[in-house]
């Protein structure tokens, strides 16, 4: 005997602006970790005066995985 459980009614309360605002602010986010995190590196291979740019490619990429970290904990927290 299958029991009748009630339906969850969609929220109304969220627009499509609050929808774009959010993702937009996400990707805002995005750009702004990766891009402080390139201009640090940048700076510090001018600052010591490296021959290869280790402290920029090292730098980018924690900042693309931290940003990727941060949009995945945003959209799963989403609830």
């Amino acid at each position: 005997m299958a029991a009748n459980l009630p339906t969850p009614e969609p929220d109304k309360s969220a627009s499509p602006g609050s929808a774009f605002a959010k993702y937009s602010g996400i990707a805002v986010q995005m750009v702004a970790i990766i891009g402080l995190s390139a201009w640090a590196g940048i700076w510090l291979d001018g600052h010591f005066h490296t021959k290869t740019p280790l402290y920029t490619i090292g730098l980018m990429v924690a900042g693309v995985v931290l940003a990727l970290y941060q949009v995945i904990r945003s959209l799963t927290n989403d609830k």
